[in-house]
């Protein structure tokens, strides 16, 4: 066994959430001695007989896998720390509960387990009766416990006690005049060693001064559990930053250093590899063998350069070992998973390539997927010279560090994210320069904000790109861990980068009657999560990271619902984009919405001789009438998808029939005897055209001004970009000043519903809308 003095340096596997597997803790222990770390702690929260179970002892297939990876972790040089928290149940004065602690902790010492730890974080204060008459403090009773445990178990080297008041923020009064950990500090035997997470849970940085302070008080050097890369308080953080905020001279005030990382294995390799580079430092930066000096960038370079390597073998998601007789075998991407399939992970785990189109059955409710469609102009966006993400391939250096930028530490953004919220917020601060119907603008200032904007939806398209380099790569294990978080920011940059195309000649300005960004706009925050948080903030404090700020900063950020659910089943690497419509659109989304109807209709065509009438009459008004509410979603073939919005409801029907109708009687012109007549479909429906601009409530209207009209919304594998289509929708009717929108939907529609219902549209009016049968779902803004 090491030397009590030695320092210890390494990972504790304590998170709330999913374990990490056996093959996964095997690489660990891997990655762990070819850095230089010699310490492991065994704490996973959600392990039961860690925690909620701990009275249980382990079964004999578990005994075997605890001392595989105590006779794994021994040789390649890493010490096996086994912790345990009985601290939510225990009763400290049975003498029953002290002979099944110590019944757990022999079965693991006699597995060759040497080093230990026993937890009592994140527990409640208080005592049961029999515990407060004997004793005379909740910490009281729990070093009895541990000095007894200690004793028990003949008093090894290592030994770590995690008190209730784990760092400063917990501490009552404060640190230095804490009663709890006074008494720690003078009845804890001195070998124990205590963990600190430092003055918060997650501390941005450790300072010499405050390490001296808890120090004095526990009569000991701390031992740190540092949880500055976990994520386990936030679904849609991930945390692939350097080790950093930690000077190695701090090591000399300390018993040793333990990182809780991120519950994504793949997503560590970046964290331990800077972990490693600190702790291979010279303490006090002098020459010698180790590291002269820790640099966190210099330190990132280097496991960037290395990770690169990895995240381009062909590995298997939670690292398994691939079966050697299914090696020949081509997956079917067509495959759907089994029925009885759990919800995580969000795709199978055998799946070496999960299907980007297949035929049917990979919507989000199992329906059929959209159309096929054969390339015609392509794409109309920016990316439309780029390579499309299809197949796989490898990432690129760049395409990581972008990654790791986008999701860098808890309390700071890296440079790609930091430019993408400092151009979404100064483009909403400045978006009047290109309002519709603002003042006249100086040249040099619409230019200056549409080279930013151009700048900002660059990025945007990188991020999209990203998603499909992850998705279409051969590591299988990094898509496994990592596609929640790629797939969540790539959703929420495509919204992003619609709204500030929209808000080009389209956003109201000042003298709107309905509403403008200034005296409206209360929909967007004044300060960022970074600026929220402080240093004194945790980062729980503001959720959602990169994502959770660029939502606040569009008009219906505080709509969660918009931004948060769960992945697809199936990942695509397809290349989306969201924009606004242009007039050139109207042949494609006429052609898609005919090819729908045919579908509807079995393949057969009624109206070969008036081609434009389906779509005359689910997207022309709107297209004619009011476009600056309509979105179009494309991929690597072109347009294959779009909605629809009206802003004011009442204009717009008046328009119609002004304008709109009389043109499509024009076109369609009364049934006439003879060849030449128009068919009785085609006729018919144009009475519906007529009938979709019949009036509603006044009731209806006062609260839901707008409209929506999802007659195109796309099926499709990724569902989500359907709700990142209409969430631009949204956006830019709440941007203009409406305060709610309503669609009425056929009940038979159940698809239509389901979705509109999970994007929080409640129902308001069921039947004689327009004098026929239909439910009209409306939500505020």
């Amino acid at each position: 066994m090491e030397d009590r003095g030695q320092f210890l340096c390494g990972v504790v596997e304590g998170f709330y959430g999913r374990p990490w597997s056996m093959d996964q803790r095997k690489v660990l222990f891997q990655w762990m001695h070819q850095w230089g770390l010699n310490t492991y702690l065994y704490g996973p929260k959600d392990d039961l007989k860690h925690r909620l179970l701990w009275r249980e002892v382990y079964s004999p297939e578990e005994e075997g896998q605890l001392r595989t990876l105590v006779v794994e972790a021994a040789s390649r040089g890493v010490s096996f720390v086994y912790a345990l928290s009985p601290g939510q149940d225990i009763v400290f004065s049975s003498a029953c509960d002290l002979t099944l602690l110590k019944r757990k902790l022999k079965q693991v010492s006699d597995l060759g387990c040497q080093a230990f730890a026993i937890l009592f974080d994140d527990i409640d204060h208080s005592m049961c009766q029999a515990d407060s008459e004997a004793f005379s403090s909740f910490a009281h009773a729990q070093v009895s416990v541990a000095n007894e445990i200690y004793r028990f178990l003949g008093e090894p080297p290592v030994f770590l006690f995690c008190p209730t008041e784990y760092c400063g923020s917990l501490c009552s009064p404060s640190v230095s005049k804490s009663i709890y950990l006074q008494t720690l500090g003078e009845n804890l035997q001195p070998n124990i060693s205590v963990i600190w997470t430092g003055s918060k849970v997650i501390s941005r940085n450790l300072s010499v001064d405050c390490l001296a302070e808890v120090a004095s008080v526990l009569q000991r050097p701390p031992l740190i559990w540092d949880n500055l890369h976990a994520n386990d308080y936030d679904s849609r953080r991930l945390f692939l930053g350097p080790f950093k905020g930690r000077e190695p001279q701090l090591r000399s005030h300390l018993r040793g250093l333990l990182l809780n990382p991120n519950c994504e294995f793949e997503a560590n390799y970046i964290p331990l590899h800077t972990l490693g580079s600190w702790h291979r430092t010279s303490p006090c930066g002098e020459e010698g063998e180790d590291e002269p000096e820790y640099c966190p960038d210099r330190a990132l370079s280097a496991a960037l350069h290395n990770w690169m390597e990895e995240l381009n073998q062909p590995l298997q998601p939670g690292r398994q070992t691939p079966n050697p007789t299914s090696r020949s075998k081509t997956p079917d991407r067509t495959e759907r998973p089994p029925a009885q399939a759990k919800p995580l992970p969000m795709f199978p785990l055998s799946s070496s390539s999960p299907p980007s189109s297949p035929a049917k059955g990979g919507g989000e409710n199992g329906g059929e997927v959209e159309v096929r469609r054969t390339p015609a102009e392509g794409p109309k966006h920016k990316a439309q010279g780029r390579v499309p993400c299809g197949g796989k391939g490898l990432l690129s250096e760049s395409q990581v560090r972008l990654l790791v930028g986008l999701h860098y530490l808890p309390h700071e953004h890296g440079p790609a994210a930091q430019k993408l919220l400092q151009d979404l917020t100064w483009l909403k601060t400045h978006c009047h320069l290109v309002s519709t119907n603002g003042k006249k603008t100086a040249p040099q200032k619409v230019e200056e904000w549409r080279g930013r904007a151009s700048r900002l939806m660059s990025l945007c398209e990188d991020i999209a790109e990203l998603h499909c380099s992850v998705v279409g790569g051969v590591n299988r294990a990094v898509l496994y861990d990592l596609y929640p978080y790629v797939w969540d920011l790539r959703n929420t940059a495509l919204v992003a980068k619609a709204f500030v195309c929209w808000l080009d000649g389209r956003v109201l300005g000042d003298s709107s009657t309905l509403g403008t960004w200034k005296n409206c706009f209360h929909w967007c925050g004044t300060t960022t999560g970074a600026e929220l948080l402080g240093v004194d903030s945790e980062p729980w404090v503001f959720k959602g990271g990169v994502s959770g700020e660029v939502q606040m900063l569009l008009p219906i950020g505080s709509s969660t619902e918009l931004f948060t659910h769960p992945p697809p089943l199936f990942p695509t690497s397809r290349l989306y984009n969201v924009r606004p419509y242009h007039s050139k659109d109207k042949v494609e989304l006429y052609r898609m919405v005919r090819q729908l109807h045919l579908r509807t209709q079995g393949g057969k065509d009624s109206n070969s001789t008036h081609p434009d009438v389906i779509g005359d009459r689910c997207l022309g008004a709107c297209l004619a009438v009011c476009p600056e509410y309509s979105f179009v979603l494309e991929d690597e073939l072109g347009v294959c998808g779009c909605v629809l919005g009206v802003g004011d409801v009442r204009a717009f029907i008046k328009r119609c029939h002004a304008t709109w109708m009389p043109a499509m009687r024009d076109k369609y012109p009364a049934p006439r005897t003879g060849p030449s007549a128009a068919p009785a479909y085609t006729q018919d429906l144009v009475l519906l055209m007529e009938e979709d601009q019949g009036e509603y409530p006044d009731s209806l209207l006062h609260h839901f001004p707008s409209q929506l009209r999802l007659d195109a919304l796309p099926q499709l594998v990724d569902a989500s970009v359907s709700r990142t289509l209409l969430t631009a929708l949204l956006a830019a009717l709440k941007a203009n000043g409406s305060q709610g929108v309503f669609c009425e939907v056929q009940p038979t529609d159940r698809q239509r519903l389901e979705f509109l219902t999970k994007l929080g549209f409640l129902e308001i009016l069921r039947g004689e809308a327009r004098s026929r049968e239909g439910v009209v779902l409306g939500r505020l803004l």
